[in-house]
Order: C-alpha cells, then structure tokens, then sequence
C-alpha cells in the first residue's frame, strides 16, 4: 500500500500494534504457565488482562477513525515471540528459566512502549486528543509492567538464579574431589614404584657415575 500523509502511516502504525497485542495475548498464558516465581506468575497473569484490555481500546481508536481493525501482521513482535518459545525449550533450570523470560518480557515491553509512543505523537499532531489519550493510557501501563519486571528481577529472580549457579558450581567441585584424591593416589603409587626401581639397581648408576669421572 502506498502511504500519502501521516494519517495513513498512523493507521498503518496502528494495525502493526493491533497485530503484536493479539499476538501477546496468545504468548502470554504459556509464560504464566512456565513462570514458577509466584510474583513473576502472578504479573504475567495481570499483564494478560491488561493486554486484552489494550486489544480493546485499538479497537476503539479504529471506531473512532472509522476504519477496520487489523489486515496486518506484525513481524517484529512475532519474532521477539518466537525467542521467547525458544527460550522456554532450552534445558534450563526454573530459576533461570525465570530470569530469561523477565528479559524476553521486557523485550516486548520496550518494543511496545515504542509503538505506543510514536502513535501517541502521531494522533497529536494530527488532531486527535481523544485517541491520543487512549494511547497515552496503554503506554502508560506498559512502562508500568516494564517497571515490575524490573523490580522482581532485581528483588528475587536474579538472586535465585544466581543462588542456582553458585549451588551448582559447588555441587560441581564437590564431586570433582573424589576423582582428584584418586589421581593423588594413584600418582603417589606410581613415584613410588619408580622409587623402588631406582633402588634395586642404585649401585650400577653409581658406579657409571664414577667410571665417567
């Protein structure tokens, strides 16, 4: 389609959002389901709300502009999604599992904030104060879902992964212990042996060292 005015890149812009919101709305029960920090559940669990209620309110901004909700998909967001299942096929502890999924959340969120700001501008400048509001309204609650995110990554989920890492990193060291004493066994053995066998021909090196000289 070609573009002649900022109103149809607006639109445009708006069907690119409308897509990522559906999109996150079919993400975002596989992550409460994945997510095992009880406060990481729980805001993903808001955020689905939320996010059905910012479905809504494009619906609204496209009412009020008289023109058809959707017809567009969004590949930036279905790419930041398709990480995010990546993510939760790796072979990865809960803890862990968490953190990455706070980081691909956040992602999202960034991603968003930024669509939703630009056609909060754009409604502005085009006259639009009542859509400009209800833009207003959703990047405001995005940069609040952001801003919890950070807060329970920095407060629990960072530390429990961390807390795995260093349990791990002993568990590790601990079972390495054996296997080194065993070496350390076996080496004396050996030095041993090789002293023996010094011993019982000691004379013959002695008495070559004498002839040399």
């Amino acid at each position: 389609m070609e573009m002649q005015s900022l109103h149809e890149l607006y639109v445009d812009e708006l069907k690119d959002l409308y897509s990522a919101e559906k999109q996150i709305v079919k993400a975002l029960p596989k992550m409460v389901k994945n997510a095992t920090n009880p406060e990481l559940k729980e805001a993903f669990s808001n955020h689905l709300d939320e996010t059905q209620g910012h479905v809504a309110r494009l619906e609204k901004v496209f009412q009020m502009l008289g023109e058809k909700a959707g017809g567009k998909k969004c590949k930036g967001m279905e790419g930041l999604i398709e990480e995010a299942k990546e993510l939760l096929d790796e072979d990865a502890s809960d803890e862990v599992l968490d953190a990455g999924m706070i980081s691909k959340a956040q992602h999202v969120e960034h991603y968003e904030m930024a669509g939703y700001g630009t056609v909060r501008t754009y409604a502005e400048q085009l006259g639009y104060a009542d859509q400009a509001k209800l833009l207003q309204q959703t990047l405001d609650e995005e940069g609040k879902a952001n801003e919890l995110l950070t807060q329970i990554a920095e407060s629990s989920v960072n530390l429990e992964a961390e807390e795995g890492s260093e349990e791990e990193e002993t568990t590790s060291r601990r079972s390495d212990r054996p296997v080194s004493r065993s070496v350390a066994t076996e080496g004396l053995r050996t030095r041993g042996n090789s002293r023996g066998g010094r011993g019982g021909t000691r004379s013959t090196p002695r008495s070559t060292s004498a002839r040399s000289r």
